[in-house]
């Protein structure tokens, strides 16, 4: 007779699991609170206590740390000396475990509770059976989803046994499962101690939210993974309502889109593609917002994703409707708005609650490199107050400077080097990710609106070097600039601004996106 040991907080099929297992001969053995769950289900099972001869103790703390479980598991069963030690210490051996463990995630995600409680919910003898039987997987086969149930019973009911190959999948499971519960554990525990934001080994932990068709290019797999303990207002808590599979693309733009819009109070609307934004407009509603955001380009705005911070109405939905979307993400839609958008069956609706949600301090800005991870604060800045200061003699109006802040918003989280014009709280040019910053400025005036960049103001996203954005600015009528400040040239462009009346303003703030 074979024997299994059985030790869940997830009890989800256990009992039909337990009782199959049963029905085919094994022994149940099982601890706590899943022993009383099978007893009463008519299940007989081997208790803890009854095979180690000790009883659980310490509120459940102590029970399975024990040399006739562990022995049972460890033990190789081809070699001889450790089946000859284990006649003479009467230890069984244990040919399955189903184990998964004490919630801790789920009882720190629930928030505002006290250490202890946290701490309470640490699980200790778990991991430890589950690396046992993880490590000795040609002998012992270690469960640790629910979702395994089924195919582990088809191979034994198949074949007699599970197949090695399972066995080790099952393994490396186990292996993925401990490791994240180490990882979400010692998270939590960083956070509270409250001292060292980049440790000195970096150990993260994210779930498989979404297979993907393909990647960036067709010829590349993909799949979409959430942080564990996201919060509210980010991109892996949106709802689709509508439409077909989000891809890698979809998501990625969805994301910058989202970046973008949570900077701003009032209605806002962002047009995203290609991982810059194309238009971006405040308007007095959100449909006038979206009209304006739209006419700041669109060209470029076929394809894109939309992101609005206020419910999409039925007014908005029919300005959406003439043109081609991939995505429209908002914090909802109204029945009427819905009933228009959901006419195109590809075009995918994202509700996001809290979707101006603002990222919590000590969130981590992470970049992938080959062969390690460049790890920053996330930028949750946008303008040192401190050291915000106009350095021409022409200041900025009000009407202006509510534009600066507008046009500073926008290229913020535009690719570098980037220049974004802006008029009337709508962007009339945006120049991005350019290896010079006076091409991207000429490619904004290129390709920005013709009629409305006069009168315009600008914003970069870094510093001067010369005096020759000032020059082209000037040709194009724009009126006031904002930028980081902070070149050894500064006063060149001051003296060019003062030349041409035009206002500039100094952050103290760079804000490269690259």
């Amino acid at each position: 007779m074979k024997r299994v040991l059985i030790s869940v907080s997830d009890k989800t099929g256990i009992i039909e699991l337990a009782q199959d297992l049963a029905g085919r001969g094994f022994e149940i053995i099982s601890t706590g609170g899943t022993a009383k769950t099978l007893t009463s289900a008519g299940v007989n099972v081997t208790t803890i206590s009854e095979l180690t001869g000790f009883p659980e103790c310490l509120d459940g703390r102590l029970k399975t740390l024990h040399p006739k479980v562990h022995g049972g598991l460890v033990a190789i069963r081809s070699n001889t000396e450790h089946m000859k030690q284990l006649k003479e210490l009467d230890i069984e051996t244990i040919d399955m475990v189903i184990i998964n463990l004490y919630p801790f995630k789920q009882t720190i995600l629930k928030g505002n509770i006290e250490l202890e409680e946290a701490i309470d919910n640490i699980d200790i003898g778990g991991p430890a059976m589950l690396r046992a039987a993880a490590g000795n997987y040609r002998d012992v086969v270690a469960i640790v989803d629910p979702e395994d149930y089924t195919r582990v019973l088809e191979e034994i009911d198949a074949s007699g046994d599970v197949s090695i190959k399972t066995r080790f999948k099952l393994a490396c499971k186990v292996f993925e499962h401990t490791s994240s519960y180490d990882t979400i554990i010692a998270k939590y525990f960083r956070d509270r101690l409250g001292e060292e934001f980049f440790p000195e080994t970096l150990s993260l932990t994210y779930e498989r939210l979404q297979e993907m068709r393909y990647g960036e290019n067709p010829h590349q797999r993909a799949v979409f993974y959430r942080e564990t303990g996201a919060d509210v207002g980010c991109l892996t808590n949106a709802k689709q309502l509508h439409g077909k599979e989000l891809s890698y693309n979809n998501i990625n733009d969805a994301n910058g889109a989202l970046e973008l819009i949570k900077e701003f109070d009032e209605p806002t609307a962002i047009v995203f593609k290609d991982a810059n934004p194309c238009g971006a407009a405040s308007g007095s509603d959100i449909a006038e917002a979206y009209v304006k955001a739209f006419e700041a380009d669109p060209v470029s705005a076929y394809g894109g994703i939309v992101a609005v911070n206020r419910e999409v109405d039925g007014a908005t939905a029919a300005e959406m409707h003439k043109v081609f979307y991939e995505v429209i993400l908002a914090p909802s839609f109204s029945r009427e708005a819905f009933s228009i958008l959901a006419d195109k069956k590809n075009i995918r609706l994202l509700q996001l609650d809290n979707i101006s949600a603002r990222l919590p301090e000590g969130t981590y800005d992470i970049k992938k490199i080959t062969g390690g991870l460049l790890v920053q604060e996330y930028n949750n800045e946008l303008i040192d107050s401190d050291e915000l200061k106009c350095v021409t003699d022409v200041k900025p109006t009000d009407e202006q400077m509510e534009d600066l802040y507008f046009a500073a918003k926008v290229v913020k989280h535009t690719r570098s080097n980037g220049i974004v014009l802006a008029k009337s709280k709508q962007t009339t040019g945006i120049g991005p990710g350019q290896t010079a910053r006076v091409t991207a400025l000429k490619n904004a005036i290129d390709h920005g609106d013709k009629d409305r960049i006069a009168g315009a103001v600008m914003a970069s996203d870094g510093f001067f070097p010369f005096s020759d954005c000032v020059e082209i600015a000037h040709k194009a009528g724009i009126t006031a600039i904002i930028q980081p400040g902070g070149s050894i040239r500064d006063q060149e462009s001051i003296e060019a601004c003062n030349r041409y009346g035009i206002a500039m303003v100094f952050t103290g703030m760079r804000h490269f996106k690259h």
